[in-house]
């Protein structure tokens, strides 16, 4: 469970890392834009591109920190074991969803990388995205099986229940 947890975390800084290289890009481009005249060309393809990638790369650590939307309404008056299998269900259709999105995801950038498609303005290759996207996915996914497996037996190292 702990390399699950270092993956997770290593995409977490990695999609950081990401996002803040978008923010400087926008503000130098803003700022050159309304003071010299100056802008990055194709700032917006990059920020686009780049904001699908980070997303990708959050998502390890959300599943790995059971972030995601939970409606609890319709089990607060279950019993606590009751609450723990719907919680592996959750999580086995949580590695289905992901197993279905890497799955079509990698699918997607062989097409990207078989047709040479790139991005209007400045001609970026598809295929990097779709690269970038696919193990986050994956990892995600295999998290989400541990989960459903393991049930409450899954901690993260910080002691809370992953």
């Amino acid at each position: 469970m702990k390399i699950l947890e270092l993956l997770a975390k290593l995409c977490s800084v990695l999609s950081g890392i990401l996002l803040t290289f978008i923010t400087l890009m926008t503000c130098y481009s803003l700022i050159g834009r309304n003071t010299t005249g100056d802008t990055i060309v194709g700032d917006f393809e990059l920020t686009g591109v780049a904001t699908g990638a980070a997303i990708a790369l959050f998502m390890p650590l959300c599943q790995l920190k059971k972030a995601n939307i939970i409606v609890d309404f319709f089990t607060a008056k279950a019993s606590e074991a009751t609450i723990v299998q719907l919680d592996r269900l959750g999580a086995l259709f949580m590695a289905m969803a992901f197993g279905l999105l890497a799955w079509r995801t990698y699918f997607g950038g062989m097409n990207a990388w078989i047709s040479q498609s790139g991005s209007m303005m400045l001609g970026f290759p598809e295929w990097i995205v779709y690269a970038a996207m696919t193990p986050p996915l994956v990892l995600s996914g295999v998290i989400a099986l541990a989960q459903a497996i393991m049930g409450e037996k899954f901690v993260v190292s910080d002691g809370a229940a992953a």
